[in-house]
């Protein structure tokens, strides 16, 4: 469900008709619906009712740091994988006792600064990183909270680019060594083992996967218990899917039943990672196409949007409905919808029966909410896109178009080019 919708041939977000919004703040350009946004928080949020739980936000599908104000005020709290997004979480406004740290490659100094901040724990990865993180504590004289990531070797049916719980991928601890990585670590003088964690992917669409993972999980806390080790928290992760195309994925209350089916409490706290499901359909990319072009073997429609301003379809092949900002009646072509980027693989959409736009209409790119603004770029030295929030009749622009001065910040000549 999403608030996108037409009014007599005009898309609108909510109450504003987007073709306004592009006028004044000027095309390409992110659009978000608060009333999206906070319907997907409080679907998946009460789901899960009934048994302790914290919605951790997977910021990595979007950091902008209005997006994350609206779910900490709806009692949210975000998972990080870098010292930025733990920065810009802070500022936000998320409470570091609900931020958790995952990530296969942290630095000293961002254990550091997670340390210094108060977060929740960190999702460690790896042996080497468990010593890392006892080190820094050390240093700075505190206890690190820590959970294992462990990689259950499950196959998530997802695209290989984005399964994360398989044994050949570079995530987690392999659960068959986890209890002993466990013990070690229990023995380190300033860790304090509170939680288990795993994470099988992303855009998921079934949820044996997930109660697959689940129950090895809910095996793995009851042989540390076991051993004298009580765990508090159990990060299921992330990963529900979206409806982009055909997909049918479930719903949060479907997925809610399955875990509840499998986890009962007993004083455990479940943690999720919900991030796509959250903020995918409550985006779009709004374009406008500066040219349409034949070749007598191809018909191309050619924006102002690029590869850089939305990566997904350049790199996962991913689908995106393209739908007109002003619907009027117009024959379909087998189609190529391109931006300016000089690279071949430089498509919003390829070989696709679509409508024939004219140069000068607006065009909308539609569940780019997650994983659009955050993965774009300079390539091409392109300025990144306005992102902009609507509430109700309302818009606000939550992050400016960049600017040519804004390219070569912080570069400089050294003296011995000047001449």
């Amino acid at each position: 469900m999403h608030h996108f919708k037409y009014r007599e041939d005009e898309l609108y977000c909510e109450a504003v008709p987007i073709s306004r919004i592009a006028q004044a703040v000027g095309t390409p350009f992110y659009l978000y619906s608060y009333a999206t946004l906070m319907q997907h928080f409080k679907a998946f949020d009460s789901a899960f009712e009934g048994l302790p739980h914290l919605i951790c936000f997977s910021m990595k599908t979007n950091s902008n740091i209005a997006v994350l104000r609206m779910l900490a005020n709806q009692g949210g709290g975000v998972d990080i994988v870098s010292g930025g997004e733990l920065f810009r979480a802070l500022q936000a406004g998320v409470q570091p006792e609900k931020i958790v740290y995952s990530g296969v490659g942290k630095r000293p100094d961002e254990l550091e600064y997670g340390l210094q901040a108060g977060i929740l724990m960190f999702n460690v990865e790896s042996v080497q990183e468990i010593l890392a993180l006892n080190e820094a504590a050390r240093r700075l004289g505190k206890i690190a909270p820590i959970s294992l990531r462990v990689n259950p070797d499950i196959d998530a049916q997802t695209h290989p680019y984005i399964s994360t719980g398989l044994k050949k991928n570079k995530f987690g601890i392999d659960i068959n060594l986890a209890l002993e990585e466990y013990m070690q670590a229990a023995a380190l003088s300033h860790l304090n083992i509170i939680g288990i964690s795993c994470h099988l992917g992303s855009q998921i669409t079934q949820l044996s996967p997930f109660v697959e993972a689940l129950k090895k999980l809910i095996g793995l806390v009851r042989q540390l218990e076991q051993r004298g080790l009580t765990i508090r928290f159990l990060d299921l992760g992330g990963g529900l899917g979206i409806t982009y195309d055909a997909e049918t994925p479930p719903h949060p209350r479907e997925y809610a039943a399955a875990i509840k089916a499998e986890l009962h409490s007993n004083g455990i706290t479940l943690i999720l990672e919900p991030g796509r499901v959250m903020v995918g359909n409550a985006g779009i990319l709004v374009a406008k196409v500066l040219y349409t072009k034949e070749t007598g073997v191809k018909n191309f429609i050619i924006t102002d949007a690029a590869m850089n301003d939305l990566l997904r379809p350049s790199l996962y092949n991913a689908f995106h409905a393209i739908q007109p900002v002003k619907r009027v009646e117009r024959a379909k072509l087998l189609t190529d919808v391109v931006g300016p980027i000089c690279e071949s693989s430089d498509f919003l959409a390829r070989d696709r029966e679509i409508e024939q736009y004219e140069a000068e209409e607006l065009l909308a790119v539609m569940s780019a909410g997650a994983y659009g603004f955050s993965m774009s770029s300079n390539y091409n030295s392109r300025v990144r896109s306005a992102e902009v929030l609507v509430k109700d009749d309302e818009y606000f622009v939550i992050r400016a178009r960049e600017c040519y001065e804004d390219l070569i910040r912080g570069e400089q000549v050294p003296e011995f080019l000047r001449g």
